[in-house]
């Protein structure tokens, strides 16, 4: 009698790019972002003096925003356009829950303190309002019409105005960019837009007599920092000193004097990258500026091969709100900008824009993943 054996056929060897396509990551957007946070860690410990509270305190930060990435990267691209109203509508409450009861700091009502925990609900519509405007236009004939731009607008101009009266243009600026370019993408004709810079155009002497008294001086400061070098213009001065005193190699990681010695203000926050220019000089910056030019990239490359119009203008609009981030803080910290209170993406020390970040990150990878999913 012949006996046949059968075997069980060997598992294939999963590769890394196959075992975090498994968790819904895309492998090189993953490698890219923990880079360029690695790189935040190790320059953070020295802006804060070598503190390793703070540091154990961003770790725990990013800890949470890589679980929000990955449990928002293991949602399909679908619920995020069924869900873009009710997001954006959540949003939208706690903005105005935040102008009516929001905790006060530094002369800004920009935080809700919920007792265990203190955010920003403006971090929120970073979100809500590039997801709620693609998911409109995905439902339209495009390029859109006079009434849905107006109607994208509408959506847009709500939240931007509410985030500009706590007072903090920098977020309100960044909402403001995050809906427009999902407009942009959606095919908006070139009379529209020449139509909106001429209205901006002609409400710029109005907005400028609606401006907070230290927002005017800091525009006044950025058309000419030596105006007042001591007061306005101490932060920008300084912050081109280390940046300049860095050189090609720089003063070497522990070894920068501008923030060791308090000469630079908000060094951990908005400033590190005038920290992290002096330490490691023009090599370093470098570096980093390749790193984000690959996850601006790469996360166009995922905005490309989307499958729909919905996930193609949501990962547009998050792809490039994200090198708009990285240009505001970067031309602001050099001079070239004003100073607005935008913090370096992944690098500065905070809580809830680390999230949201990563949150956008991981609504990035599930379009990506999800994609190949359904292509198999």
């Amino acid at each position: 009698m012949n006996v046949t054996v059968i075997t069980a056929a060997p598992k294939p060897i999963l590769n890394w790019s196959e075992r975090l396509e498994r968790w819904h990551l895309d492998l090189w957007l993953s490698v890219l972002v923990l880079a360029v946070c690695a790189l935040g860690l190790f320059i953070l410990y020295s802006a804060t003096g070598e503190s390793v509270a703070m540091v154990v305190s961003q770790a725990e930060r990013l800890a949470l925003g890589l679980g929000t990435m990955l449990m928002l990267a293991n949602a399909p691209p679908d619920f995020y356009r069924a869900a873009a109203p009710w997001f954006y509508g959540l949003a939208l409450v706690l903005l105005i829950a935040c102008a009516l009861l929001g905790a006060h700091a530094k002369g800004a009502q920009r935080w809700l303190d919920l007792g265990f925990m203190r955010f920003q609900p403006s971090e929120l519509m970073k979100l809500a309002t590039p997801i709620a405007v693609a998911a409109y236009l995905q439902s339209r004939p495009l390029p859109p019409s006079l009434p849905t731009v107006l109607a994208s607008l509408g959506l847009i101009a709500v939240p931007t105005a509410l985030i500009a009266l706590q007072p903090d243009l920098g977020t309100a600026l960044l909402v403001l960019v995050s809906g427009l370019l999902a407009l942009y993408f959606g095919g908006l004709k070139p009379r529209y837009l020449a139509l909106a810079l001429a209205a901006a155009a002609a409400a710029a002497p109005l907005a400028w007599y609606k401006l907070h008294d230290y927002q005017r001086e800091r525009l006044l400061t950025f058309l000419d920092p030596s105006r007042d070098p001591l007061g306005a213009g101490y932060h920008i001065t300084q912050s081109k000193i280390a940046i300049g005193s860095g050189g090609l190699f720089g003063k070497g990681w522990l070894a920068g004097t501008q923030a060791k010695l308090d000469f630079l203000p908000e060094a951990h926050t908005d400033f590190i990258f005038a920290v992290y220019a002096e330490e490691l000089g023009l090599i370093g910056v470098l570096l980093l500026l390749a790193l984000y030019a690959a996850i601006v990239g790469r996360c166009l490359v995922i905005a490309m091969r989307g499958q729909d119009t919905f996930q193609r203008l949501l990962a547009g609009s998050l792809a490039l709100t994200f090198f708009v981030y990285v240009f505001i803080n970067i031309g602001m910290v050099i001079g070239l900008l004003p100073v607005v209170g935008v913090p370096l993406p992944l690098m500065s020390y905070g809580g809830t824009s680390m999230v949201s970040l990563l949150a956008g990150f991981g609504i990035l990878m599930s379009i990506h993943t999800h994609r190949k999913l359904l292509a198999s």
